[in-house]
């Protein structure tokens, strides 16, 4: 999904913690046009967690008929983006000629690389009635070798992700390996990425990373002795068997992995060179990325400054 505003670093009030709890952020409201998210990385002391760079989530958002997301086509480099709905539709386009519905529990995986463009809307058939839009859409950073990488897509379908039940508690295996399955979604580096829905008084022990964040989409955790509310993510140390308890019904997810070094971002552009990403808004600006087979109506954030 595109970054509608040229500021992607936010100012965030950051909580000291002890134990396997380092940091609690909280996440800022952004406007896309139409609906808000709670952006929640990049933040001012947390640039990334691991390979992850970015980090939305949309909704709830309950758009009457006639109205829906409509995020015409715009460009990135440079990363993966990784998106996941608990409810609604989205349509995705790109560059490659990809047209593809995403619908709840699948996973679609966009690879940037060396710059592709895409669009997010909604089919007709959704728009045309009272409909709901719920999720998370995240940026993997690339490996310094993988940057520059030929664009591609990929769409996993919820039958294909997963599932183990860890004392009771459902566990999807989005990215990754975790209780000993293996998600088939692509990675370029070690990355995690899970999805837990507990019951009151239920508890995980969470996987085990180099570095971990673990975001509370519905409910409260209790870890360490620290509560984790709702919309929050604790940025947690290496400390191993770290178990976290729902206080109420609660959805989780867990992303994580090997830290890849700095990257710059600016607007859709995200690079370990910055030269790189002034390439990137000359190309934008002069025509020189793909169009969208089918949508080729673009935004340009740069020529509106």
């Amino acid at each position: 999904m595109s970054n509608l505003s040229p500021q992607t670093e936010f100012d965030c009030p950051i909580t000291k913690e002890c134990g396997a709890l380092v940091q609690l952020l909280q996440p800022r409201e952004r406007d896309l046009g139409g609906f808000s998210v709670r952006r929640v990385l990049p933040v001012v002391g947390q640039k990334m967690i691991g390979p992850w760079i970015f980090f939305d989530h949309m909704g709830p958002a309950h758009f009457p008929a006639g109205g829906g997301i409509n995020v015409r086509p715009h460009p990135h480099i440079g990363i993966a983006t990784v998106t996941y709905l608990f409810e609604g539709e989205i349509l995705h386009r790109d560059s490659l000629g990809s047209l593809q519905p995403i619908r709840p529990g699948d996973i679609n995986l966009m690879v940037a690389g060396h710059g592709i463009v895409h669009s997010e809307r909604e089919r007709p058939e959704i728009t045309a009635t009272d409909h709901t839009l719920h999720g998370l859409q995240l940026w993997l950073a690339l490996p310094e070798a993988e940057e520059e990488t030929d664009p591609a897509f990929y769409h996993y379908p919820e039958s294909t992700v997963p599932s183990v039940s860890v004392d009771d508690v459902p566990v999807r295996v989005m990215m990754g390996t975790a209780y000993g399955e293996t998600s088939p979604v692509k990675v370029f580096a070690d990355t995690l990425y899970i999805e837990a829905w507990l019951k009151p008084g239920q508890k995980l022990t969470l996987p085990d990373a180099q570095e971990r964040g673990l975001y509370v989409a519905k409910g409260r955790l209790l870890a360490g002795g620290t509560e984790i509310p709702e919309f929050s993510m604790a940025v947690l140390s290496e400390q191993q068997g770290v178990i976290v308890e729902a206080l109420e019904e609660t959805r989780l997810a867990l992303i994580g992995g090997e830290p890849l070094g700095k990257r710059f971002i600016e607007w859709n552009f995200v690079s370990s060179r910055r030269e790189r990403i002034e390439e990137a808004k000359r190309d934008w600006e002069n025509g020189r990325f793909p169009s969208v087979p089918g949508d080729e109506m673009s935004i340009s954030l740069f020529r509106a400054r």
